[in-house]
């Protein structure tokens, strides 16, 4: 009975997708956002129409579809494309990670709260969802500078934010009597070892695709690439999205057909996202929203502010095509998702005693900025002028 009740909820979930993406178009809505509130209503907060054994596949899930989205993002970072924005890209993303980390971190302090608390949340501020971004990205055909830029601050975004996580980690931990080395030892480890992870499976993946047998890489190649960083970097603790941009990166510079393996995983990446955000959307506490309280409220409205002022002053410096209405950079970077509750399950073992606070903020954050955040990285497509752009088959997926 449990394997048809979990195959009738794979069923409906497709179906519900492709429902999601004909609403999205018929009343220009982001189908990211329609799938997290579809997951909203079916799931525990809602009706709970989900079955129990599809629900437990919510993780696994989540990083079968973000290594594909890690992969094609790392598909944007080609040397063509670095020469042409590189310098924009780094600006902005470091410009955006910092100023919301110093903002969060300034506002939550001078509102009286403890100096711990305020940074680990602040922390927790600069992490993002690439998933819903790109998926925007792609519901809209944005083709463009700005969009170019903007896939490739996504990319690299969580990098600097892991970065930062680790030092604000480390200063609580100071602060506290606790050996903050250990924090950021660990973040070392993680980025150092999922880049090196991505370069050794990307760099033969890249010569090799196309070369083994006569013709283009097939899926099930792309995917076993993908799938094998994902598990890789997973099983030696490190970051598996970074380490599928690494990877992605490492085909897109060194494959001979290195466009072909990128097609294939946007031709199969559309189903997977599908559970992955109805799950997601059924994993949300709302009720939390009610506990935010001012905490929540403040990190809501400075992570906000931190986002637009960030994006903002990257665009100022860096003054290129794509970058005249540099505010748009932070509305795009506002959802945050996994990465965000990953590192506030660490922070919250680390400082039990803010435990509760930390994890009350991250989950009715997430809330607010996985359904405004969307609908704000569509605003910001359209006032770049960049939507629909892209031709119809490239936004197939």
């Amino acid at each position: 009975m449990d394997i048809a009740q979990t195959l009738m909820a794979i069923g409906a979930l497709l179906l519900a997708g492709m429902l999601a993406d004909a609403i999205g178009h018929k009343t220009q809505l982001p189908r990211v956002t329609l799938l997290i509130l579809c997951g909203l209503g079916a799931g525990p907060a809602g009706l709970d129409l989900l079955p129990h054994s599809l629900t437990e596949l919510y993780e696994t899930l989540a990083v079968l579809a973000l290594s594909m989205v890690a992969f094609l993002l790392g598909g944007k970072l080609s040397k063509v494309h670095m020469e042409n924005s590189g310098r924009a890209v780094t600006v902005i993303s470091v410009s955006a990670v910092l100023c919301t980390a110093a903002i969060v971190f300034s506002g939550l302090w001078l509102l009286g709260f403890p100096v711990v608390l305020a940074l680990v949340l602040a922390a927790l501020a600069t992490a993002t969802d690439p998933a819903a971004t790109s998926d925007v990205i792609r519901q809209y055909r944005a083709r463009g500078p700005f969009s170019s830029i903007l896939s490739g601050v996504v990319a690299v975004d969580d990098l600097w934010g892991i970065l930062v996580f680790a030092f604000c980690l480390m200063a609580a931990q100071a602060l506290t009597g606790g050996n903050g080395s250990d924090a950021l030892m660990h973040a070392a480890w993680e980025i150092a070892g999922s880049l090196l992870l991505g370069a050794v499976i990307g760099l033969p993946a890249g010569y090799l695709s196309g070369r083994l047998q006569p013709g283009d890489p097939t899926l099930a190649e792309a995917l076993g690439i993908v799938f094998l960083t994902a598990g890789l970097a997973l099983w030696l603790d490190l970051s598996f999205l970074l380490a599928g941009i690494a990877c992605g990166a490492m085909v897109v510079n060194t494959g001979r057909h290195h466009n072909r393996p990128f097609h294939e995983i946007e031709h199969i990446e559309w189903p997977f996202m599908i559970f992955f955000f109805v799950l997601a959307g059924a994993s949300l506490e709302p009720a939390m929203l009610l506990k935010l309280g001012l905490l929540g409220t403040a990190y809501i409205v400075l992570r906000l502010a931190g986002r637009l002022v960030g994006g903002w002053l990257g665009g100022r410096f860096t003054n290129g095509p794509g970058t005249g209405k540099s505010y748009l950079f932070g509305l795009s970077l506002l959802p945050q998702a996994g990465v965000a509750l990953g590192m506030a399950l660490v922070a919250a073992e680390a400082f039990p005693d803010f435990r509760t606070e930390i994890l009350t903020v991250a989950i009715g954050s997430t809330v607010v900025f996985e359904l405004i955040g969307p609908a704000a990285t569509q605003l910001a497509l359209k006032r770049a002028g960049e939507a629909g752009k892209a031709p119809e088959d490239e936004s197939e997926g």
